[in-house]
């Protein structure tokens, strides 16, 4: 029987958070003195929930972190992962999120194993703003050689997901989307979520959609394109039919009654809402020997009870149990 939960969505893509390490410190993530803090499980645990959940209806899985690429084995993981068939007899779908800095040199590997499109975390075009936001110097370069070696191998569309934040990087729209459309990558601007490590967020740094639409206009006019009521992007094109940018808006445009999404952490605990207060230990079940049927019947009903939508800026808001690092992207 598909996933699904108690408002009828159908539950059909997953995200792994395979490691909470990270090689950049983006200063609206991390606050700089915080590291992992999580364990990661051998690349067979992740393989072994992938499995049981691809059987359930997952279609989609997408590879997160803190930094998947810093883990050894990750182009044989991808090859596993994509011996999974669905229900359908089809390879699920496999994507990455990466901050794109040891990706050039992987990239083919990736693709030649099974990996269908990756999206590159970059929130600024100027190399010296850049280093300032990820407080790595020289990043920049690795990151579009990065980039331009994903649309190589084939791992198109290649998606760049920017967040904003208001007094940092919003004056980098208009560059991203010239960027857009000279490198022929989708730019997906993310509105700023309250899931750094040092909970400043207030809703006066949120850039939002109808402001980003705007600003890019002054550039040149969009037009929104259709798009899949689950996908968190909406999706626009530039007036001149050259380029694409999508905008991710949780806090605006709040998407929560279409959401199709689960989350595996990387210390192997399933999290039905990336706003989740709670965590439900998967491996741990694993740990103490249960079978794939027990581990089936848990992950069913803890998805059952998946929550209606987050609560974003609303007075008495909980924030998630964890920070974004350690949830996985």
């Amino acid at each position: 029987m598909p996933l699904s939960d108690n408002f009828g969505r159908s539950i059909h893509d997953l995200r792994i958070s395979i490691t909470d390490r990270c090689n950049y410190r983006c200063v609206y993530c991390r606050t700089g003195t915080n590291g992992a803090a999580y364990a990661e499980l051998p690349f067979e645990d992740y393989l072994r929930m992938a499995r049981i959940l691809v059987g359930l209806g997952i279609t989609k899985i997408r590879l997160t972190g803190g930094e998947p690429l810093l883990r050894k084995g990750i182009v044989e993981f991808v090859r596993d992962l994509a011996k999974l068939r669905t229900s359908e007899g089809k390879k699920p779908e496999i994507a990455l999120t990466t901050n794109g800095h040891l990706l050039a040199e992987i990239a083919q590997p990736l693709k030649d194993g099974g990996l269908d499109r990756v999206t590159v975390s970059m929130d600024a075009v100027d190399p010296e703003r850049f280093a300032r936001i990820t407080r790595v110097p020289n990043g920049y370069e690795s990151v579009l050689a990065g980039v331009r070696a994903s649309r190589q191998a084939g791992l198109d569309p290649v998606k760049i997901n920017c967040v904003l934040l208001r007094g940092f990087n919003e004056d980098q729209i208009i560059p991203f989307g010239m960027f857009a459309r000279e490198e022929r990558v989708m730019v997906r601007f993310i509105e700023f979520m309250p899931l750094e490590e040092d909970r400043v967020w207030t809703p006066e740094i949120v850039v939002a959609l109808d402001e980003i639409v705007s600003r890019m206009a002054e550039y040149l006019p969009l037009e929104e394109i259709a798009h899949e009521r689950s996908e968190t992007a909406r999706r626009y094109r530039f007036s001149d039919g050259v380029g694409e940018i999508g905008i991710i808006a949780p806090v605006s445009h709040p998407f929560c009654g279409h959401c199709s999404r689960i989350r595996i952490t990387s210390d192997g605990k399933l999290r039905t809402c990336l706003f989740s207060v709670w965590d439900h230990d998967v491996h741990e079940l694993m740990r103490r020997g249960a079978t794939d049927e027990k581990l089936t019947e848990f992950i069913v009903t803890v998805v059952e009870k998946k929550e209606e939508r987050h609560h974003i800026g609303e007075p008495g808001f909980v924030p998630a149990s964890r920070t974004m690092v350690h949830i996985g992207g």
